[in-house]
């Protein structure tokens, strides 16, 4: 590598909520959008002689997530104090996992416009948030704190450098919030400040003379919210970093300037710099006296593990190979775990794959977004849905029946299909006596759309088959129509 082509060379650090109904070590309630300093107690607020407990759900969720992403977890893990002047965290420590974490050497596969790639997972610990600064607008020069959020159960997870693109960064941490969600271990919900990304960028400028890589200046972008940010921060960055090395190769190196912590102004689309980067000695960690390490009883860890679904990329593999759908289509299918499920189930009880994964992408999910609601809350089971797709495969009813006539009753009254079908009579006919007579009174009423076919004008056929579906209220098999009207005009 010469130092005329530089690298872009990127970790990310995400920090996500877990999905608690308390804090890390009191009893305190997770809300959001609750009046400011109102779920806070002594413990939270860093009172004299109070002692912290741990919250054995965000152990479980956070195992959770380490095994999913693939990570080892050692035999110990145990608690620090991590110091330095947080104006939002009362007792001026936040309690983290410094030296020994939680999980270690995992992997996250993402799916970039350049194709598969594999993102090393140096770490995953748990820690507790900080509260919540907000600064006074219109050039005011004060800032307020809310202490609600401190406390609240955090999970970090750090990349390797193994991310080389802005779009990588995006595609990575959209990604890594999917897997959260998918395992329920976070809502990761990024206006509310439950996930936020720090990617630390620099360029791989070459090699010294023992052929050690030399970097640029790690910056590290904080408190990104949104994957826009994340992908237009690094942007900037990666450009910024370019123009600083070209102007000083010899002095913008990581060895001579070291690191650098920086805040974005999403609305300029520029970088700022907050500070030089703390190093780990300037925290001054030592191990929580108030907390015993976690050591993860074995057994329990098997049984997290054996809870885990099958992850969105099985899914979506299995549904291109298997059924044959699309990419698109499968990664709408994958994408959420309750639609997943329901579609899989779905799948079980309908004889053919890909018309179940047609139905859930045309029927059901126009309706979940019409009715702006959950699959949760979609009124009918998977078998019961199902009975409605099986009628239309078995040539019972035709599809546009099912569609416009039997599913809307079905989500009215609650009943099935099939008692729709019978009661009032929607069942097509596959007699193909009875559907040539239909056919021939539709061609000698429309002999000029007939004589407008044969004579090349092909859209003529789709009139003739619309005429013949209705002139048969809809009941007739629409096969048998088109082979019939297909013979008959000689086509």
């Amino acid at each position: 590598m010469s130092a005329a082509e530089p690298v872009p060379t990127i970790g990310l650090e995400v920090h996500m909520h877990l999905k608690t109904r308390t804090k890390m070590f009191c009893g305190c309630k997770v809300e959001y959008d609750v009046r400011p300093n109102s779920n806070v107690c002594p413990v939270c607020l860093g009172m004299p002689g109070v002692l912290p407990v741990m919250n054995g759900k965000a152990l479980e969720l956070a195992v959770r997530m380490a095994l999913a992403l693939g990570c080892t977890l050692p035999g110990l893990a145990k608690w620090d104090r991590k110091h330095y002047y947080y104006p939002d965290l009362p007792k001026n420590y936040q309690i983290s996992e410094y030296d020994q974490p939680l999980g270690v050497k995992g992997c996250l596969d993402i799916e970039t416009s350049q194709g598969p790639r594999r993102i090393g997972i140096i770490r995953v610990h748990l820690e507790e948030d900080a509260g919540k600064l907000m600064h006074a607008e219109g050039g005011g020069n004060y800032s307020v704190v809310d202490l609600n959020r401190t406390g609240t159960p955090l999970l970090e997870i750090v990349s390797e450098p193994d991310v080389h693109g802005a779009e990588e960064a995006r595609v990575y941490a959209e990604t890594l919030r999917q897997l959260a969600v998918y395992l329920g271990v976070g809502d990761c919900n990024m206006q509310l400040g439950q996930m936020r990304c720090e990617p630390n960028i620099s360029l791989c400028i070459g090699a010294d003379a023992q052929g050690k890589p030399r970097y640029t200046p790690i910056s590290e972008i904080k408190n990104l919210n949104s994957f826009r940010s994340v992908e237009r921060a690094v942007t900037f960055e990666i450009a910024r970093h370019r123009e600083e090395y070209e102007a000083d190769p010899a002095g913008y190196t990581l060895e001579k300037q070291g690191k650098s912590t920086r805040g974005w102004r999403d609305d300029e689309g520029v970088s700022f710099l907050q500070r030089s980067k703390e190093e780990a000695h300037d925290y001054r960690y030592f191990p929580e006296p108030d907390l015993v390490p976690f050591v993860p009883d074995r057994q329990w860890v098997e049984e997290i593990r054996r809870t885990i679904p099958d992850l969105p990329e099985i899914r979506r593999r299995r549904l291109i190979n298997d059924a044959g759908l699309s990419e698109y289509d499968a990664g709408v299918l994958t994408a959420d775990r309750l639609i997943a499920d329901y579609h899989e189930a779905l799948a079980e009880y309908v004889r053919d794959a890909k018309m179940a994964a047609n139905w859930m992408m045309q029927d059901v999910m126009q309706i979940l977004n019409e009715r702006k609601i959950a699959i949760s809350e979609f009124p009918l089971t998977p078998q019961a849905f199902g009975d409605l797709v099986n009628l239309v495969a078995s040539a019972v009813i035709n599809r546009n029946t099912a569609r416009e006539v039997v599913l809307p009753r079905m989500l009215a009254t609650g009943k099935s299909a099939g008692e729709i079908v019978k009661e009032e009579g929607l069942a097509q006919t596959s007699d193909e006596s009875a559907i040539e007579a239909i056919v021939d009174q539709v061609l000698a009423t429309n002999a000029k759309i007939a004589e407008d076919y044969k004579g090349g004008k092909k859209a003529a056929f789709g009139r003739l088959m619309g005429e013949s579906m209705k002139a048969s209220s809809g009941k007739a098999n629409p096969q048998v129509v088109k082979a019939i009207l297909a013979r008959k005009l000689g086509g």
